[in-house]
């Protein structure tokens, strides 16, 4: 059973309501963004501390299309914000929703989810 308070989403500036179908595409979107491997390492890597792109791109020796790419997505979907710091544009994690939900999501996983792979792993023959 749906929320139906979500179906008035903060950001729907002409305060109309929007469908279950319409919400169900928001879920698709704010999930897909988690989907990408490399996103959820910048994601990580953004707990600690703001980065640059070239910082990103050094700490996880990727391309800076790539940092770019996916950063402008986690922008888009407001998991990252960024600020102008001299010269630079440095990126972070978004405090108030996405890093404690992150934080919950690793609790999580850690209580359900990690077994699923160890036992995964075990079932191939302890292929890492």
């Amino acid at each position: 059973m749906i929320d139906k308070n979500i179906l008035k989403l903060e950001h729907n500036h002409d305060h109309t309501k929007i469908s279950e179908k319409e919400l169900y595409e928001v879920y698709k979107i704010f999930f897909g963004t988690l989907v990408s491997e490399l996103r959820l390492k910048i994601i990580n890597l953004l707990k600690k501390d703001k980065k640059t792109v070239s910082e990103i791109m050094n700490e996880l020796c990727i391309d800076q299309t790539a940092v770019s790419h996916n950063l402008a997505r986690l922008k888009l979907c407001g998991f990252v914000k960024s600020e102008i710091d001299g010269k630079f544009r440095k990126y972070y994690l978004n405090k108030e929703t996405i890093k404690p939900l992150i934080d919950i999501i690793n609790k999580h996983m850690s209580q359900y989810c990690i077994h699923i792979l160890r036992k995964m792993k075990k079932m191939k023959g302890g292929e890492n």
